[in-house]
């Protein structure tokens, strides 16, 4: 009876786990990501900074995060402290196998694209009526759509674009705008069309991705190089 309710506890952990990576993932965080994020809050490792701020950033990854800390508390005491030799008995097992039932049948639920469209939307209404706009994800307010992009370019001694102004390559009539300029720690936002651009900066742009993709090709080219 206690390898039973171990075996059916486990299934409960996998169950959840999947659960909230399928919630995360309609928050805006790609699957493979949702996962490591969702066993990483559990297990309590493997959680940098800047997954962090990621999970913070977002009021509905908050409250996932903590019901994940906490799910992930009490199951570790349970399979640590053989919680099971109390719990594995002739009545609750049959009620843990309910509970599994259950959370197989949102398991599932959730997999399906309609009602995952369902819940996104009803998200981002909720983030719209409770949030003010500076404590929602950048994602969420300026990439509304799959032709949106904001992406940092970092410009070397090679660019093509070293000493030109930034609207000397960038135009009024293209769907480009550079938020700001990093040059070193000083960041330039005042007259910055009129700005020369020099190597070692950082352009912080947002607009059509095509666009910025294809103006800063060998930019972009040069960053994944130097990622691998």
């Amino acid at each position: 009876m206690e390898f039973t309710f171990t075996i059916i506890y486990l299934v409960i952990i996998a169950t959840i786990i999947e659960i909230n990576t399928i919630l995360f993932s309609i928050t805006g965080i790609k699957r493979p990501v949702s996962r490591f994020q969702v066993i990483s809050l559990m297990t309590g490792t493997g959680f940098t900074t800047g997954e962090s701020e990621l999970i913070l950033g977002h009021p509905f990854r908050r409250k996932l995060g903590i019901f994940l800390i906490l799910f992930g508390a009490f199951s570790f005491a349970v399979i640590i402290s053989s919680l099971s030799n109390i719990l594995s008995n002739n009545v609750l097992t049959p009620r843990v196998l309910y509970i599994e039932a259950g959370l197989i049948f949102l398991f599932f639920l959730l997999k399906l694209p309609f009602f995952q469209k369902f819940l996104s939307d009803k998200f981002k209404k909720k983030s719209e009526k409770t949030f003010e706009i500076y404590e929602l994800p950048v994602s969420q307010i300026l990439l509304t759509n799959e032709t949106d992009h904001l992406l940092e370019i970092k410009i070397d001694e090679k660019s093509s674009y070293i000493r030109k102004s930034i609207n000397e390559f960038i135009h009024k009539d293209e769907d480009i705008l550079v938020l700001f300029l990093m040059r070193g720690d000083l960041r330039i936002r005042n007259k910055l069309t009129h700005c020369k651009v020099q190597a070692g900066d950082r352009l912080l742009v947002y607009g059509d991705k095509q666009l910025i993709e294809e103006k800063f090709r060998e930019e972009i080219k040069k960053a994944e190089r130097e990622t691998i």
